[in-house]
């Protein structure tokens, strides 16, 4: 079964991929069958005309020098065979009850040489219809002829025959003369189709290549600049309906982003006018809940519970409206700080807060010797990796080991935070870093949980040109942070909903 599949992949990879070259090796193809079939049937047709003259030629002769056969030629050269007349190479043979007596041909004129007839040569003259027409034999000693029977006048059986050579190197010479000439037109002709598909196809290429440059470019990150549209030269070809169907789905795909750029522009701008505004009375319903709080006079128990509860929501609407405020900032592409960042310091500092907030948790360090140093945001940064640590220990029960290892190499940095918990829903591990994402039930607002902490972590990451992604089964669950070296401050590269772009 190899064979066959190894012909069948040569066969492939013989054949032309591109349209172009399909179209050139059509073309030269039916040519080729064009010209084969000119060639044959001219050959044909030359060597048919040419062997109805021999045969005409046969018919005239009347078989004159068969007839000067029919006596024996003698010692002293009396009864020649006639040779006048007789065209060179011209065949005779004599037979008698079906034997021949004797076979010459004519050399030139007046040198005629016996011939030697084998036994197969002899059973094909016998086997000749007399009287009726010429037929073609080979003969051992001559080759090719042409040859026709008549009765002799002493109940013999006279035969004269003419080559069939002429009439064969007549044949080759216009089959060498044809290959030569459908040759050179092959060559030509495919040239030439080729730069004729080359140049009819070219409004086909700048169609490819505007869908090209439509594919490249980050539509999914709000790139809207569309390229301009495909210039079409005629519409009632098949290419320019192609071009006008693509320009005008280019048309209704600019306005479809543009519509969406300018609905998340609108968006943007409200949560982050809606995230300033809160942050004032949010401040005053904490501030007025504390200072009832402090009041030394006797407060009945519900009151105080509603207190607590007052001033408890109000924390947790203020991390709200502060991770709101973030997200907006970063989506508007607000500039980060840029500063040389200890990252082994801070994951120290993350951890011991970490630490402090889940002491029924196992955390554990593995960092290198030396002290991993990048360049960008160490506030934001700080932010991300204890949003890390605090979904860990959220979504985890105590007892759960939770391992923070830091990673440094050529192309960059990698901080990955993996825990032995329950993990995360298979069907949404795609959208864990979208914003209000919550996992499970656990992930509730008694636990303080605004469901956007791992979507403020894929935004910064985002924003120092990183990337995060999260690996999750039954128990055990990674999330990876990697940072560049160098990083590009592309701020505006994170998508604006906060989903992952892998």
């Amino acid at each position: 079964m190899r064979a066959p599949s190894r012909q069948l992949l040569s066969r492939a990879s013989l054949s032309p991929r591109t349209l172009r070259g399909q179209l050139t090796a059509g073309l030269v193809v039916l040519l080729a069958l064009a010209c084969l079939t000119v060639g044959v049937t001219t050959a044909f047709a030359l060597e048919g005309f040419l062997v109805g003259r021999i045969d005409q030629q046969l018919s005239a002769s009347g078989g004159k020098f068969a007839v000067s056969l029919e006596h024996e030629a003698t010692p002293d050269g009396d009864n020649r065979p006639d040779t006048r007349g007789q065209a060179k190479g011209t065949f005779g043979a004599r037979l008698l009850r079906g034997t021949p007596t004797r076979a010459a041909v004519v050399r030139s004129e007046g040198d005629v040489s016996e011939v030697r007839l084998t036994m197969g040569d002899q059973r094909a003259l016998a086997a000749l219809p007399v009287g009726g027409a010429a037929h073609t034999l080979r003969l051992s000693e001559l080759g090719h002829y042409r040859l026709a029977a008549v009765k002799g006048d002493e109940r013999d059986v006279l035969i004269t025959g003419l080559p069939l050579r002429p009439v064969e190197e007549t044949v080759h010479r216009l089959e060498r003369v044809e290959a030569a000439v459908f040759g050179v037109a092959l060559i030509v002709t495919g040239t030439l189709a080729a730069l004729w598909v080359r140049l009819s196809l070219r409004p086909l290429r700048r169609v490819t290549s505007t869908a090209a440059n439509v594919a490249e470019r980050p539509l999914a990150n709000g790139e809207v600049a569309m390229p301009d549209p495909v210039p079409v030269t005629d519409p009632r070809t098949e290419v320019g309906q192609v071009g006008t169907a693509l320009n005008r789905m280019l048309g209704h795909v600019g306005n479809a982003l543009e519509r969406r750029q300018a609905s998340e522009e609108r968006l943007r701008h409200f949560a982050a006018d809606a995230s300033h505004e809160l942050r004032t009375p949010v401040a005053n319903i904490r501030g007025h809940a504390e200072l009832a709080l402090r009041h030394k006079g006797p407060v009945p128990g519900e009151v105080r519970r509603a207190l607590d509860r007052i001033q408890s929501e109000s924390e947790r609407m203020s991390r709200l409206v502060d991770d709101l405020l973030l997200l907006a900032r970063i989506d508007a592409g607000r500039a980060l700080d840029r500063g040389p960042v200890d990252l082994t310091r801070l994951v120290l500092d993350a951890t011991d807060d970490a630490r402090a907030a889940g002491p029924g948790h196992r955390w554990l360090l593995d960092l290198p010797e030396e002290a991993v140093t990048v360049t960008g945001d160490e506030h934001r940064l700080h932010q991300a990796v204890g949003n890390l640590l605090a979904n860990a220990r959220s979504h985890t029960p105590p007892g759960t080991r939770v391992t923070i290892r830091l990673a440094a190499d050529g192309d960059g940095v990698r901080l990955s935070v993996a825990d032995d918990g329950p993990g995360i829903p298979e069907e949404l591990q795609p959208e864990i870093f979208g914003r209000f994402v919550r996992a499970d039930v656990s992930r509730s607002r008694a636990a303080g949980s605004t469901g956007l902490g791992l979507a403020i972590v894929y935004a910064v990451v985002s924003a120092h040109g990183g990337t995060v992604g999260v690996e999750s089964a039954p128990g055990r669950t990674v999330f990876t942070m990697a940072l560049p070296a160098s990083p590009p401050w592309n701020h505006g590269a994170a998508n604006r909903d906060g989903a992952p772009g892998a």
